[in-house]
């Protein structure tokens, strides 16, 4: 046996990935790699736009500041997954009211939606300084942690199920962001995120069900197309708030198909 094919043999061995075919482990390289190139530029973004959303928090620019909260929050929704595997960070700059016992005021209750509370309930930026620093510095700092990470195929996989689960779960009703009703923005982020993992992985998908891969094609097509009913000119979207009841359920259907067919992903894989 040459060098080479010892070293394979090896990697097929020891990996998790075995239980796919006798490459995967190869196959699988270039999608994850990919994938964090992805997820690195969006939290670039998210850095440089936290830095100028929190600069008009404590500038006392009300309006930019609103103005600048959910165009923001869209690259951390894309990316949620990995930003996931930081929970402290992921509660410091993502949690809800409704994770604290004491409510808006508990000291613990910190990131964008402490300050969506009192940007968009309150009217005000009064008071903000230090949660505004608070979440720059965390961003910044989920921005060194992923940057160190190896990223776990079987993870990255599975996220794009649970994007779409979030979704369907707990979004679709207008809690996340209950205050500034800028839920959209996190749908498409969400929605984004989930449909770069498969077009990353398409390749390896297509070998092993084509008719799952064109299936899962027309839902995310779907999605799209009730989404883009509530774009505005200015390439943003309309308040939550004005979406009808009836239409908030017509996303359900396609919502909740995708994130269960996407929730096959990771055995069609070999990644379970």
């Amino acid at each position: 046996m040459n060098k080479s094919t010892l070293a394979l043999s090896l990697l097929i061995t020891l990996s998790p990935l075995a239980a796919f075919a006798a490459t995967a482990p190869l196959d699988l390289v270039g999608p994850v790699s990919d994938y964090k190139i992805y997820v690195t530029e969006q939290i670039a973004e998210l850095a440089t736009q936290t830095q100028a959303f929190t600069d008009a928090v404590k500038k006392g620019d009300l309006a930019t500041a609103k103005q600048l909260y959910a165009p923001t929050r869209v690259h951390y929704e894309a990316i949620e997954p990995i930003a996931e595997l930081f929970s402290d960070l992921d509660a410091a700059i993502d949690s809800r009211v409704d994770d604290h016992e004491k409510g808006v005021k508990a000291d613990d209750f910190t990131g964008f939606h402490r300050i969506e509370y009192s940007l968009f309930a309150e009217n005000t930026t009064h008071g903000l300084d230090a949660l505004a620093d608070g979440l720059n510095n965390n961003v910044k700092d989920l921005q060194t942690r992923v940057a160190g990470l190896t990223f776990p195929p079987e993870k990255v996989v599975g996220g794009a199920a649970a994007l779409l689960e979030e979704v369907a779960a707990t979004k679709i009703s207008g809690e996340e962001d209950r205050y500034s009703h800028t839920d959209l923005y996190d749908f498409q982020g969400n929605i984004d995120g989930a449909k770069k993992i498969v077009d990353l992985f398409r390749g390896q998908i297509e070998k092993q069900d084509t008719a799952f891969l064109a299936k899962v094609d027309k839902n995310f097509a779907s999605v799209d197309t009730i989404l883009a009913k509530y774009k505005t000119a200015d390439g943003g979207f309309q308040t939550y708030d004005k979406v009808k009841e009836n239409d908030r359920k017509a996303l359900v259907g396609p919502v909740n198909t995708l994130a269960e067919d996407l929730s096959t992903l990771r055995g069609k894989l070999g990644l379970n």
